[in-house]
């Protein structure tokens, strides 16, 4: 441990990846929390998988993959909003087709696209130690736009996300507030990728938030401590994997998974004891 802080304090690629960090985790402790209330992380799954269309487009075509993450998250939020709205009845198998089609999409052009992209696999695993000051301004910047966004819209999003029949009772359009809510987490993916990848962002997106959900009653107070426990998480991985060399991004995810099992462990033993 000692050694990472002595490497944090020379080298520029690990201040990147401590910056990246904490941006990532103001979206994640956000937008995290809403898809926790909301129960919509299987809805986050089927958008996080069906990103890798985008960036095998993107790759075939010579673009920027993220571009390409960027454009298919938000198309498939917006046709998975809107038939989970239309189709509810069918919402699982629909939601695991758009899953797999995501994925095996991205395959097809990943495999007809000449020799072998070592960035491609950072995006899919996650490697925060490659992370550039452009990216952190490309972070910084979907940071605001979702911030800004659950800023002005947050009345609406709270009546929305724990009372839809009051909320349309009082005029409130509740299903352009719910595909709304989708485009933001399509967003927060894609901060997220370079950070765990696009294999276990939804570990990153829902655990940290559960976790805090279990001590707040309130969404606002459950922002800060997830976007808190994200951050800890995040920076504690990144310590710990740097002197064995681990994937940083396998290491966060399986510390989000330690920290919201030994909450619920400890969350139950504290019932038991004060009902004994």
């Amino acid at each position: 441990m000692t050694e990472f802080f002595t490497a944090l304090s020379e080298y520029t690629f690990l201040q990147n990846a401590i910056i990246a960090c904490v941006l990532a985790s103001i979206s994640c402790g956000v937008i995290g929390s809403y898809i926790v209330v909301k129960k919509i992380s299987f809805l986050t799954g089927g958008i996080a998988h069906s990103v890798l269309a985008g960036m095998g487009m993107a790759y075939f075509f010579n673009a920027s993959p993220i571009l390409g993450a960027i454009i298919a998250a938000l198309v498939s939020s917006i046709l998975i909003g809107w038939i989970n709205l239309r189709w509810k009845e069918h919402e699982d198998i629909l939601i695991a087709a758009f899953w797999s089609a995501g994925m095996a999409t991205g395959i097809l052009f990943l495999s007809r696209t000449p020799g072998y992209n070592v960035d491609l696999m950072s995006y899919l695993f996650g490697n925060i130690l490659l992370i550039t000051g452009n990216d952190l301004l490309l972070m910084l910047v979907l940071d605001i736009v979702v911030l800004g966004i659950v800023m002005v819209c947050y009345k609406h999003f709270l009546v929305s996300v724990f009372d839809e029949e009051f909320a349309r009772l009082h005029g409130i359009n509740t299903e352009f507030f719910y595909i709304l809510l989708l485009c933001l987490i399509s967003i927060t993916i894609v901060i997220l990728i370079q950070l765990v990848g696009l294999i276990l962002v939804i570990a990153l997106l829902t655990l940290p938030a559960a976790t805090a959900n279990q001590y707040v009653t309130s969404l606002y107070k459950m922002f800060f401590l997830s976007a808190a426990i994200c951050a800890g998480i995040s920076i504690s991985g990144i310590a710990i994997s740097y002197e064995p060399d681990l994937p940083t991004g396998s290491v966060i995810v399986l510390l989000a998974c330690i920290s919201y099992f030994a909450s619920v462990f400890l969350k139950h033993s504290l019932r038991r004891k004060l009902s004994a």
